[in-house]
């Protein structure tokens, strides 16, 4: 799994039939001490209803093909959790409550 924020949505109005009716989100892979993007991006299918600017745990691969929605499609990338809060040794780096959260983005 992958840290990253949500950064804006992709619109595609001409896809393969399986794919129709999915959200696909752009990502951007984020430093998890500082919170900044890494301008690193990646399209992902959403399986969870994730919004601008949330952070996300995303997985690749095989992986992606393991949600509801996104089972027996072609997947290469799907957000499978919206994070809450995380912290590294013992201090708390996030915390999508607090008024500052995503202060590093």
């Amino acid at each position: 799994m992958v840290l990253a924020r949500v950064a804006g949505s992709v619109v595609s109005t001409v896809k393969d039939p399986l794919l129709e009716g999915i959200k696909f989100l752009l990502l951007e892979k984020i430093d998890v001490k500082t919170l900044k993007g890494k301008n690193d991006f990646v399209v992902a299918m959403d399986s969870v209803g994730a919004g601008e600017n949330e952070i996300v745990f995303y997985v690749g691969g095989s992986s992606s093909r393991q949600t509801e929605i996104t089972a027996g499609k072609p997947s290469d990338a799907a957000v499978i959790a919206i994070v809450d809060s995380f912290n590294i040794d013992g201090k708390s780096v996030y915390s999508k409550s607090s008024p500052d959260a995503g202060v590093g983005k």
